[in-house]
């Protein structure tokens, strides 16, 4: 156990982290045929079947238990089996709730609080003011079945519970139980009430559902296990709930009393096995179901709370449990309908239970039970009894010598980035898709141009739901919303039939939540409408955020997915996953009846650009802060006036910050959306890869004679010169040429570049060449009858989504031309400020396209391009280049220097890749001021855009030292393995 505690206090502030892709060997990244798998980090080798729980328990204090309760009077010691409930919020002194709380703890000695919803700081706030004002220390306990969030605003919220066993991961249990300890550690609490250890087999149960792992007892015990490990390792009370069983109701226990009428056999083989389970594996507390069981009672009609048959008999006789017995709330109508609240605690205790959570009259209640001690009808032993198990607790959390709660460092202990990283994976994990009829997944631009997202809410906000629009607009660029609920008219309703006739595909947001005291199904009145969406011919889509059996209201709906929660961030999470940006793999775990069973779920792979935090990818978003400092001291001494910087990683852009501004105006400020003339870039990003797609479809051979395709080059000197000698820049022809001093046209300037004379014997001599490049693209037309910047952005820029990636942007309107900084003054050709067209007088003069410079793109465009590449040619599922022609690209080929095929290679020495990327790292740099540099070792490509040529391309000389220390910093940030 020290072990393990020193383990997890060494990796508290580090190890939480998480890496979407196992890169494997050297060779394997190099292959670039690895597929992006999500998994979240283990913080321990947890074993493969249910272990015993382990737990943390601090030094011991020096108080003497037995002589404490000595010297307590009887209603002392009855103060503290109550939990009496507060809110963690700013509350004034003087109002009426504080006053009446302050006395529940000073005058009645309560022995501790639940709190209800609050949120960080006015939690502690409120924990350190009411332990200041108790004479024994209090219990703090809190419901936390999401995580801390469930309660506290803004602390780190999770996947319900059958999302997380959608994952088919128990670890993420552990996790998920680990972290929300920590929060509700640093927080003060002792106790929280979760995991739900009930069986979710009745779909119209109102109140557990996705409370619950599963409507498998074996699942259940199993993620409950290690949720509750996780929980107790770091020295929190975890608390099993609804004993019995409270999953095949269809009553609310909130509302009135369910009954179960199963016999002890069915209740053995699926109700009880999770608690048998993790009971036999050392749970220390469970709380107790109101619900009546009469077949296996000796009190018909009596709530397992207050039934000693069931509590005694069958909990700690039967089942062997001498832990800490918990009731449910006690103010809940199955109980406080039926009985008053001295007589429910009486009740309680004399069946078996030791701590009185949420009682509706404390004083009276307190009252009545010292009454019933008096009359007989309970033992001060009884009472002792449970004080003791309550006090030891307390010692064993050392509250005796310490029990505030440090605010200070509730910053860096509470939702941080490793945190966040953590929830979020485990919440792409959970997207579990049931059925894809159309195959609409995954969704492209290239396939749906248009999108009507319509939410369907059983409140009245027209609200709800927004988050899911705004995260589809993330990856698509047309997206309209509409949202249907309680208010909406027939005249809306008819007006988004139309538009739902008019999209190219219609994705249905449902957003009925499960919550005490709702219905869960969809309403008359919304389902008809849905229906009607359904029933047209558009392709739709149903997303279920909460009630998963929402899918049966739905079954004409040609994709059915869940998503398991309402909350905005498992609606950011969910989306990645119907664009390919994430892996979906999530399982069914409990049965939907004629629909699907336990298991059910399709699987798709992570193929596509998802936008996520550094931590997400296993980088540091501390340490890539250093990027900022060296853009900011770049612009300071006018390399450029402002810049973009893009970081992708295990296919999610984790960085894409926009720094400077525009111009040494200062008056418009860069944005990370902001595109850039490419320069250079363009002779990959197009060029090349074009050449790329023709060789590999076979109609193009790298051997091939330029002379086959451009008749001016059937000369002795140039007849042999091959598309291989082009791209590795050994053609013998000159660099570049002036031309345009007196060429202006395209025409006039091609034919130049045609009869240049060359400078070297092909082969012979690297010389880096615009000029070869620009044959090249006059190649690629000549295959394809396309000009080069309308092949490429067919075959590739349109169909992946890279809608930024233009030749001659002006064209394309003002929405992109505004988001172009300038590149010069040009005084030489009188064109003025350059801006919106190509930097490049060769480019310019060829009508703005050209297969050297030309191309204009942003750093997401280019980061997914360089997805597509790591992925080994496929982008969403669609494949535009085979693993095999990348690999060839990309490796060194040629015999006089380290090039690839059109792509330039890390070179030994100084490097504009910097010194940490690895020896098969390959890029480009831009004469504008731009680079990429593409590792596959570690899976991350690194994108600088600037304008550093802006006023004067002889500024900005230091450009090569700021691509090298800012490739430098993003690989520093790297978390060690």
């Amino acid at each position: 156990m020290n072990q393990l505690h020193s383990f997890f206090y060494y990796t508290t502030t580090c190890l939480i982290c998480i890496y979407l892709i196992s890169c494997g060997t050297t060779e394997q990244a190099n292959d670039q045929q690895e597929p992006l798998n999500e998994s979240t980090p283990e913080l321990v080798e947890p074993e493969a079947e249910i272990v015993e729980i382990e737990r943390q328990v601090p030094a011991s204090s020096d108080t003497d238990i037995d002589s404490l309760i000595q010297s307590m009077t009887l209603r002392e010691k009855i103060g503290q089996l109550f939990i009496v409930p507060a809110y963690g919020s700013f509350t004034n002194s003087g109002e009426m709730r504080y006053q009446r709380l302050k006395r529940l703890v000073r005058d009645y000695k309560v022995g501790g609080i639940i709190f209800m919803q609050g949120d960080v700081y006015g939690q502690a706030v409120m924990t350190n003011r009411l332990q200041e004002l108790s004479e024994i220390p209090l219990w703090i306990t809190q419901d936390m079945e999401f995580g801390a969030a469930m309660r506290v605003q803004d602390a780190t919220r999770f996947t319900p519970a059958m999302g997380i066993a959608a994952t088919q991961n128990p670890d993420n249990a552990f996790l998920k139980g680990k972290i929300t300890a920590r929060e509700a550690k640093a927080l003060g609490v002792h106790q929280i009430f979760a995991p739900v250890l009930d069986v979710n087999n009745n779909p119209d149960n109102p109140v557990i559902n996705v409370r619950s792992y599963a409507g498998d007892p074996e699942t259940v015990a199993t993620f409950g296990n290690y949720f509750i490990r996780g929980v107790e390792s770091e020295g929190v009370l975890a608390t099993a709930k609804h004993f019995p069983g409270h999953g095949d109701t269809d009553i609310d226990s909130h509302l009135a009393l369910p009954t179960i009428t199963h016999k002890y056999d069915r209740l053995k083989n699926l109700e009880l096995v999770p608690f048998r389970v993790n009971i036999e594996k050392g749970l220390q507390s469970i709380m107790s179901a109101h619900i009546a069981y009469p077949n296996i009672s000796e009190n018909v009609g009596m709530p397992t709370t207050l039934d000693k048959s069931v509590l005694n008999r069958l909990l700690v006789d039967s089942l062997g449990f001498n832990g800490l017995v918990v009731t449910d709330g006690l103010e809940m109508n199955g109980i406080s309908n039926h009985y008053s609240p001295g007589e429910a605690v009486v009740l309680a205790l004399k069946a078996g239970a030791d701590i009185m959570l949420i009682s509706p009259d404390e004083p009276t209640a307190i009252e009545d039970v010292a009454r019933a001690v008096e009359m007989g009808r309970l033992t001060e032993e009884r009472i002792d009894t449970s004080v003791r198990k309550l006090l030891n607790l307390k010692k064993s959390q050392n509250l005796f010598n310490h029990h505030e709660v440090d605010i200070r460092s509730l910053g860096r202990k509470i939702n941080t980035l490793n945190y966040q990283a953590i929830t979020n994976s485990i919440a792409r994990q959970s997207l579990t898709v049931l059925s894809d009829q159309k195959n609409i997944l995954p969704i492209t631009e290239a396939k749906f141009p248009t999108i009507l997202v319509v939410t369907v809410a059983d409140d009245r906000t027209g609200s709800t739901g927004e988050q899911l629009a705004r995260e589809i607009r993330t990856y698509h660029s047309r997206v309209s919303y509409r949202n249907i609920d309680q208010r909406t008219t027939e005249k809306e309703k008819k007006d988004i039939l139309e538009e739902s006739r008019k999209a190219d595909l219609v994705i249905i947001g449902s957003f009925i939540m499960v919550r005490s005291h709702h219905p869960i199904q969809l309403p008359d009145e919304l389902r008809e409408v849905v229906m009607e969406i359904t029933g047209i011919n558009t392709p739709s889509m149903l997303v279920a955020y909460g009630n998963p059996y929402i899918v049966r209201d739905l079954p004409g709906v040609d994709s059915q997915v869940l998503a398991w929660a309402t909350d905005s961030n498992q609606v950011r999470q969910s989306v990645p996953g119907l664009f390919a940006a994430a892996k979906v793999g999530g399982k069914l775990t409990s049965e939907i009846p004629g629909m699907y069973s336990i298991g059910d779920g399709l699987q798709f792979n992570h193929t596509a650009l998802r936008y996520g935090m550094p931590e997400s990818v296993g980088l540091q978003t501390d340490s890539l802060l250093q990027v900022d400092e060296i853009m900011q001291e770049a612009i300071n001494d006018s390399v450029f006036p402002g810049g973009v910087v893009g970081v992708m990683k295990d296919g999610a852009l984790v960085w894409n910050e926009g720094y400077g501004y525009h111009d040494y105006s200062k008056t418009k400020a860069v944005s990370g959306s902001d595109v850039y003339d490419l320069a250079s870039l363009t002779k990959v990003l197009s060029t090349t890869t074009a050449v790329m797609k023709l060789v590999d479809e076979g109609q193009l051979a790298l051997s091939n004679k330029v002379s086959e395709y451009i008749p001016e080059f059937k000369t002795d000197e140039k007849r042999d010169i091959t598309i291989e000698q082009m791209l590795l820049h050994t053609s013998g022809l000159p660099a570049f040429k002036i031309y345009v001093d007196k060429l202006k046209t395209r025409q006039e300037i091609l034919k130049a570049v045609k009869n240049e004379p060359l400078e070297n014997s092909p082969g012979e001599v690297y010389t880096y060449s615009d000029l070869g490049f620009i044959l090249l693209a006059e190649i690629v037309e000549e295959i394809t009858g396309k000009r080069i910047d309308r092949y490429i952005r067919d075959t590739f820029f349109i169909p992946m989504g890279m809608n930024s990636t233009h030749f001659t942007p002006r064209q394309a309107g003002n929405w992109l031309l505004q988001r172009i900084p300038p590149t010069e003054i040009d005084e030489v050709y009188n064109r003025g400020i350059v801006q919106g067209d190509v930097h490049d007088e060769r480019a310019y003069f060829m009508d703005g396209v050209a297969g050297h410079a030309g191309l204009f793109s942003s750093a997401r465009d280019i980061a997914m391009f360089s997805q597509m590449l790591l992925n080994g040619g496929t982008y969403a599922d669609r494949n535009y280049l085979s693993t095999e022609i990348i690999k060839q690209f990309t490796s060194k080929q040629s015999p006089i220097n380290q090039r690839a095929y059109g792509w330039d290679r890390k070179s030994e020495g100084f490097s504009t890749a910097g010194s940490l990327t690895s020896e098969h790292s390959f890029g480009h740099t831009g004469f504008t001021g731009t680079s990429l540099w593409i590792d596959p070792d570690n899976n991350i490509a690194i994108i600088l855009l600037t304008n550093r040529t802006y006023p004067d391309r002889n500024l900005g000389t230091g450009i090569s030292r700021i691509r090298a220390r800012i490739a430098d910093a993003v690989m520093k940030s790297i978390q060690p393995e």
